[in-house]
């Protein structure tokens, strides 16, 4: 009896051991089914990223100031101390200059100082003469006076008459002198003031430099007879050409659709491939006007060169970033949906369910967007096929993997210094 209980008891287990293995199975092919009806669904994740747009050009070099020099007097080179290449200085003396006449004339303004000064002392002596003489005919004028009131009738009225016309006579004398002291005076200050005149004229044949440059060209030599450039005769041929290349302007043309972008004070970064040196820079100045022929607007950096390394001329490729968001929600562009002026995207919930999510879009790169509002960092959002998906569907995600970050770069013009040798080289 105790031997069928226990094969009994052994059966039943063995039965429930059974079921429990059918359930199972019946079970993982109900999930598998289950699973097998849910499409999959390639998803990437909102992280938080950096976004910018990078605008690549080609620069030139050009010289600050570019100056002719020419000479302000007429006469024939004695001596030019310059030459191509050579570094001078503000105040240096580039060149001197022989006028005969100036000399001449300056000799003569000496004499008229001279003159003129003799005179003014010949007038003041003049008013310490006719000052002496009034003061005695004012004084026997006065004693006379006092006489004739004193004791009436002793002096002739005639008399006093005769004294009073004397002492009113030098009066005028003594103002008829300071008078032509004056004019003494004004005679010397127009005698000096020709003296000076004659004199800078004279200083004018020492020709120097407004600047400091590199002077770039030269135009005459010793014993030409050099026009003064007082005037605009477009013949007149300069001394030299001085070049202030101790600081350069790099000069770029931003495309018309940039142009909103540029600000003074911006940063640039400026790589100059002929002397292999990167540097960066500030937007100086930018001629706020687009030229209809290229649609550009030139735009200027100041470049400090005091070592001359930098030759007018020179090529330079510049970055200059337009746009940038940094630390904010990206996704991948792909992910956005236009449902007609509204952006869209397809989130895929903790359920694995498909929700559509308005979205405002900020800054827009080659690989990633700026969300602005609409999504949360950790959501995840359909990418590629969203026709494919409705609202509420059921879906087996597939993580794709998204960059941080994503720099567009736009190129207006560059130079590529290694591919212009090659193709000389080929020539």
């Amino acid at each position: 009896m105790r031997k069928r209980s226990s094969l009994i008891l052994g059966a039943g287990i063995i039965f429930l051991v059974l079921a429990g293995i059918v359930a199972y199975k019946i079970i993982s092919q109900h999930s598998d089914s289950k699973s097998a009806e849910a499409p999959s669904a390639k998803v990437a994740t909102a992280t938080r990223g950096n976004v910018a747009h990078i605008l690549s050009l080609a620069g030139q070099f050009q010289p600050y100031q570019v100056v002719d020099v020419h000479p302000k007097v007429t006469g024939f080179m004695v001596k030019i101390n310059v030459d191509i290449g050579d570094r001078v200085h503000k105040g240096q003396t580039l060149a001197v200059l022989e006028v005969p006449e100036l000399n001449a004339q300056l000799k003569g303004t000496v004499f008229a100082i001279q003159q003129s000064k003799d005179e003014l002392v010949r007038a003041q002596h003049e008013i310490q003469r006719a000052e002496a003489t009034h003061n005695a005919l004012h004084l026997a004028y006065e004693r006379l006076l006092e006489t004739s009131k004193a004791q009436p009738g002793l002096i002739a009225q005639q008399e006093l008459d005769d004294a009073q016309g004397k002492d009113l006579a030098s009066a005028s004398q003594v103002d008829a002198a300071k008078a032509e002291a004056s004019a003494a005076q004004q005679h010397s200050s127009v005698a000096q003031t020709d003296n000076d005149r004659v004199q800078a004229l004279k200083n004018y044949t020492n020709v120097v430099a407004p600047l400091d440059g590199v002077i770039v060209w030269r135009y005459a030599d010793t014993g030409a007879l050099i026009q003064s450039g007082s005037n605009s005769n477009e013949q007149d041929v300069p001394i030299v050409r001085l070049s202030q290349s101790g600081l350069l302007r790099l000069r770029m043309p931003i495309p018309e659709e940039d142009v909103r972008y540029v600000h003074v004070g911006d940063t640039m970064q400026i790589r100059v491939d002929a002397i292999n040196r990167s540097f960066t820079g500030k937007i100086a100045r930018f001629t706020r006007d687009v030229n209809f022929e290229t649609r550009t607007m030139e735009t200027e950096i100041d470049v400090e060169n005091q070592d001359l390394s930098i030759a007018p001329g020179m090529y330079a490729n510049t970055e200059m970033q337009l746009a940038r968001a940094e630390n904010v929600v990206t996704i991948p562009v792909e992910a956005l949906v236009l449902n007609g002026k509204q952006e869209t995207v397809l989130l895929v919930d903790s359920n694995n369910k498909i929700r559509v999510r308005n979205v405002e879009v900020g800054l827009r790169g080659s690989k990633l967007a700026e969300i602005k509002s609409g999504l949360e960092p950790g959501d995840r959002v359909v990418i590629g096929g969203q026709e494919n998906y409705s609202e509420s569907e059921v879906v087996t995600p597939i993580m794709t993997h998204t960059p941080s970050s994503d720099v567009v770069r736009e190129s207006g013009s560059v130079i590529d210094m290694k591919a212009e040798e090659s193709n000389g080289g080929t020539k």
